[in-house]
């Protein structure tokens, strides 16, 4: 399947210039086989942290298609590697490649617990949820070191305040203890992403993430000690996971999730390079056909950027999706609904106890 160039346990192949960049380089071919020659690296594979400090955490999201309306992120980067992530981009905004840069430079923002703690005793704001994970996956390998997400958690805990969280990785196990308090007031919905049932898909596509077996667990786990739990199937990529839908909403709900959601692929900014130059050392036999049912999907064009219709997709195919999803939840998931986010406790919790009078 792989060509000779791939890279195993990445999912970017190459850095693209960064498109706020002066100057650019290439990596030239004497150079590459001057490396092959000595036994060198032409590139370094290892994952660097880099420490930050911002001023704000919590972000006003303006898009009407994403449905929240603030996000935490505490890392920017993401080692998971999956080679659709849409959040590539936002890697250039501090200097990096939205390629191989973005899995590999993790940038890990200190003072997040501090930040949102000072949000959330404002005066001025009032109890909306936030979503944790709105860029990068706030349950990311590092985390598990820094344990960041958890201390946020704890946070949203202690004020009383609504939370969501979206997660491909398993480690939202170990928080357990801190979801059950949040989930016994209704002040927390998780959503873990589930692309594909198929183990060699999953490891292609999103080469650092959990297995879909651990990812499958996950489900069974939260849901069952009352955490609210939903699926994420994002992105639907026609002839790489197009034709999964019916039996993996039907295997999450076995696993009792409340719902399931969708988007279709869509390639914006540096990802169309990233993602086309990939499945052509991915998926050799298929690329050219996975590239044209991708752009029939957005009008000829790799990416849509519109409102209303970019994560959706256009077409005949984006109609027959959007029509097995709604069998599918008529079959799997009718009835089931989650519990509507409680926003009125946090009044009571500003100065992080209730106020007795």
């Amino acid at each position: 399947m792989f060509s000779e160039e791939y890279i195993k346990g990445r999912g970017a192949q190459l850095n693209v210039p960064n498109r706020f960049d002066q100057h650019s380089h290439e990596m030239r071919d004497d150079f590459l086989n001057y490396c092959a020659v000595e036994g060198d690296e032409a590139t370094e594979s290892r994952t660097t942290i880099i420490d930050t400090f911002p001023k704000t955490i919590v972000n006003k999201v303006t898009s009407p298609d994403v449905g929240l309306e603030y996000s935490l992120n505490p890392y920017q980067g993401c080692e998971h590697g999956c080679i659709y992530c849409y959040a590539r981009n936002s890697h250039e905004y501090w200097g990096y490649s939205a390629g191989l840069d973005f899995e590999q430079k993790i940038l890990v923002k200190r003072n997040a617990v501090e930040l949102l703690e000072e949000k959330l005793k404002s005066k001025s704001w009032k109890a909306t949820p936030i979503v944790l994970s709105g860029n990068t996956d706030c349950y990311q390998p590092i985390e598990k070191k820094f344990q960041i997400t958890r201390k946020l958690l704890q946070t949203f805990l202690k004020y009383r305040h609504p939370v969501g969280m979206i997660t491909k990785n398993a480690l939202v196990q170990r928080d357990i203890d801190v979801l059950r308090e949040l989930a016994a007031e209704n002040l927390v919905h998780v959503n873990i992403s589930v692309t594909s049932l198929q183990e060699e898909t999953r490891r292609i596509l999103e080469p650092r993430t959990a297995s879909i077996k651990r990812r499958l667990e996950t489900i069974e786990k939260l849901s069952s000690v009352s955490i609210p739990v939903s699926v994420m199937m994002a992105p639907i990529i026609p002839s790489i996971n197009s034709h999964e839908i019916m039996p993996l909403v039907k295997e999450i709900s076995e696993r009792g999730a409340l719902g399931v959601g969708y988007t279709i692929v869509r390639l914006n900014g540096a990802i169309g390079q990233i993602f086309s130059d990939w499945i052509r050392k991915a998926m050799p036999d298929r690329a050219d056909k996975v590239l044209h049912q991708i752009k029939n999907l957005h009008g000829g064009s790799l990416n849509d950027s519109r409102f209303g219709t970019r994560m959706k997709g256009e077409g005949e195919f984006a109609s027959q999706v959007a029509q097995q999803f709604k069998i599918a939840r008529n079959l799997y998931l009718k009835d089931r609904e989650r519990p509507k986010l409680n926003c009125k406790l946090h009044e009571e919790y500003k100065d992080g106890q209730m106020k007795l009078f």
